[in-house]
């Protein structure tokens, strides 16, 4: 019976102590059905169904455009004014729902990971996940608005959009794996990170031009506010998706690229930390919740 049981041990392991976001992959089938769940239980008993995911963004771009574009006359200053801030709300909105849900998610869904073991990361990756598939809709008005103002994008552009796609996606999931985490003992990470998202839409390229920053702040302010990483993803849309709709020359910021290959590998930075975070406490989640 002992030599049996030595035999076995092989085949188990000590419950909690995966390989992380790597055990994902193995689990991917669980991952399709998070993202399903979350996906068709978003707008359960409502009459519009998935027509806010159309209603919302609208709305939020109708007050933005009313204020900033014609109370505050930036539809003067900035040429194709909606494309302009169209393009930076829906990066916005990706980032601030896939951080947001993602810091929830541990606790929203408490009673399986009380329950039973499985790779604790799903769940933020899921919401990601689900944040990122509310996002296309956004994403084809963003682009049909664009080709009826002589959308005319250059494939480097086209793969611009897709690197500020992936920097969001990673930054959120690296993001909320740190405060989905925190959020277990601490509930008042959900107040920091609606600070953090109250800031998000203000402190990247979004209502106004870089310019703007350029002109107002001292040259090493302005660099701090150009590696944002979200400000590099904003600019890489409005690259994308507005610049080849204007005519007076309108210009991206100096060293995009390099911009860019810095958000890169500050969202890396931070999912990877993120994830040393969540493996560090992810031992008391059931304890706590």
């Amino acid at each position: 019976m002992t030599t049996f049981l030595r035999d076995q041990s092989s085949d188990f392991s000590t419950p909690g102590s995966g390989n992380g976001m790597l055990d994902v992959f193995r689990y991917r089938y669980l991952l399709r059905l998070l993202v399903r769940k979350g996906i068709l239980t978003r707008y359960h008993g409502s009459v519009l169904g998935w027509t806010w995911s159309y209603v919302k963004p609208a709305a939020q771009f109708l007050t933005f455009y009313l204020v900033m574009g014609v109370f505050l006359d930036l539809n003067r200053g900035i040429e194709n004014f909606a494309v302009y801030l169209f393009s930076g709300i829906v990066v916005v909105n990706l980032f601030s729902e896939a951080f947001g849900n993602a810091t929830r998610s541990i606790v929203d869904n408490a009673p399986l990971v009380k329950k039973i073991y499985l790779p604790r990361e799903l769940f933020p990756l899921a919401a990601v996940f689900v944040a990122f598939v509310h996002f296309l809709p956004q994403l084809v008005i963003l682009m049909i608005a664009a080709v009826f103002t002589g959308w005319s994008p250059v494939p480097l552009q086209i793969v611009g959009g897709l690197v500020a796609i992936f920097i969001v996606l990673a930054i959120s999931t690296g993001l909320g794996l740190l405060f989905g985490a925190v959020n277990v003992s601490f509930r008042d990470a959900q107040n920091v990170v609606e600070l953090i998202l109250l800031f998000a839409t203000w402190t990247s390229p979004v209502l106004y031009s870089w310019t703007m920053v350029r002109d107002a702040t001292p040259t090493w302010l302005f660099d701090l506010y150009m590696l944002n990483p979200l400000t590099a993803a904003v600019e890489l849309f409005h690259d994308a998706f507005w610049l080849s709709t204007t005519e007076d020359g309108a210009s991206r910021p100096e060293n995009l690229a390099v911009l860019a290959l810095t958000a890169l590998l500050v969202s890396l930075s931070t999912l990877l930390i993120g994830q040393l975070v969540f493996r560090k406490l992810e031992g008391r989640f059931a304890q706590d919740l």
